[in-house]
């Protein structure tokens, strides 16, 4: 695994916002990462000192399948929380005009 393939892209929810005004950020990141690489590809990427990753698998869920009985399952993806040091942010979210 390359490590500019760690990271797939940033999760922006209400949550992810949230967590983002303590020093914490959200990413959706590939599912054999690990937290040491992660870490790395953050530092690399956005050059901010990383103090803590944190990692869940996300499970997939079941979606109906239109005007049908079946469901399908979506996969499961890994998201991780990184948190930086203080002082230091991320411009990743849109800003609120």
């Amino acid at each position: 695994m390359r490590i500019n393939n760690v990271i797939k892209k940033p999760v922006v929810t209400e949550k992810s916002v949230g967590l983002a005004s303590t020093g914490k950020y959200v990413f959706s990141v590939v599912r054999n990462a690990t937290k040491g690489r992660i870490a790395k590809e953050i530092k690399n990427l956005y050059n901010v000192d990383v103090l803590n990753v944190s990692t869940i698998v996300m499970p997939g869920k079941k979606r109906r399948i239109l005007k049908t009985r079946r469901f399908a399952k979506t996969s499961s993806w890994k998201k991780a929380i990184v948190q930086l040091k203080e002082g230091q942010h991320i411009d990743v979210f849109p800003k609120e005009q």
